[in-house]
């Protein structure tokens, strides 16, 4: 595994870039800034490699981001109406970074802040264990949480990731990647000739500020039905309550087959360069996200501007709100218990 320096924050902390590699020639790069995937290599059906991930040349570009390019966010991914929840009957005010709502964990969330990186080998396999711990109160969460993010890269191509938390109080915990997918390796394109299959029957509906109204909706005849491989932009711009309050796909899709086991949830295909993504977890949900609000606004890789829907995200877990919706799965984390997730990107030619 190679090591090396990618920029130091103003504080003079150092922060190092570490590349994965394996025998088929893919590879990945992480910053232990926001444990963040900077970097995914993988081949097309002529067998070239190119970069598949949005992100920036510098760290400056990662600090100055806004848009969560390929962070662990967290502690909870996605929305939580207007940044309250309820454990054990005490309130806890978090921090409203998305309107009235509170948003990926907070403006500094684990997105924004240093981890602990340590390279690990298993025989021939090499994984980077990147290691955060969460105080009491950090951006109002109850609970000092530590938590650590393994990034695999198979021989299979597997971009693997295993999360492992455990807290001292009761809180919420729903970490997740959020990595910016376009497998056709030009960022100057859209991924609306990307076609996606999310295998699940319902999703969980928005209101006007993209909260989940706790209602589930099945998606037959409707725009979010991904059961099958389908061009992501068949159906994002029909007249659709849904996709006007997201402005396109920014929803959670119910998964199939919800056990607490890895199984495959969704395939991403792209026809023209024949680069083909699985994802497997062991979550029950799903946020699908086509880069609506990619607005030009942040200068790239290469200097490039990124619009709106030149990449999109698969993002693996609990559902949106889920700590005010008794009826969803729970993400409620206690000290006796230990957090885990596994989700797998995996990546192939077809």
């Amino acid at each position: 595994m190679e090591k090396t320096l990618f920029g130091k924050l103003d504080d003079g902390s150092p922060v190092f870039l570490y590349s994965l590699k394996n025998n088929s020639g893919m590879k990945v790069n992480i910053i232990n800034y926001g444990a963040i995937v900077t970097h995914v290599f993988a081949p097309d059906k002529n067998g070239r490699f190119e970069d598949v991930v949005l992100g920036y040349d510098t760290l400056k570009g990662y600090i100055n981001d806004k848009v969560f390019l390929g962070a662990i966010v967290g502690r909870y991914g996605n929305r939580i109406a207007k940044g309250k929840f309820s454990i054990d009957g005490k309130e806890y005010q978090l921090a409203k970074n998305n309107g009235e709502n509170h948003l990926h964990g907070g403006p500094k969330g684990f997105f924004k802040v240093l981890w602990n990186a340590e390279p690990i080998k298993k025989g021939s396999i090499e994984s980077l264990k990147l290691k955060y711990i969460s105080r009491d109160g950090e951006e109002g969460y109850p609970g000092t949480v530590e938590l650590t993010v393994t990034y695999t890269l198979t021989e299979t191509n597997e971009l693997k990731i295993d999360y492992e938390g455990k807290t001292d109080k009761p809180t919420v915990l729903n970490p997740t990647n959020h990595s910016y997918f376009n497998l056709s390796g030009d960022f100057s394109k859209t991924i609306l000739d990307h076609e996606l299959q999310i295998n699940a029957e319902t999703i969980t509906p928005v209101d006007q500020y993209s909260i989940t109204t706790g209602d589930f909706k099945n998606v037959g005849g409707t725009p979010f039905d991904f059961r099958k491989l389908t061009p992501v932009g068949l159906h994002i711009n029909d007249k659709d309550e849904q996709l006007k309050y997201g402005n396109g796909y920014d929803h959670n899709w119910v998964l199939n087959s919800f056990n607490k086991k890895v199984r495959e949830i969704a395939l991403l295909y792209h026809p023209n360069t024949g680069r083909y993504m699985e994802v497997l977890s062991d979550q029950p949900g799903v946020q699908f996200y086509s880069g609506n609000f990619l607005d030009g606004s942040f200068i790239g890789k290469n200097g490039l501007r990124y619009q709106k829907r030149s990449a999109l995200c698969l993002e693996t877990q609990y559902f949106p709100d889920s700590p005010n919706k008794q009826h969803f799965p729970s993400a409620t984390l206690r000290p006796s218990e230990v957090y885990r997730q596994t989700t797998i990107y995996k990546f192939s030619v077809k």
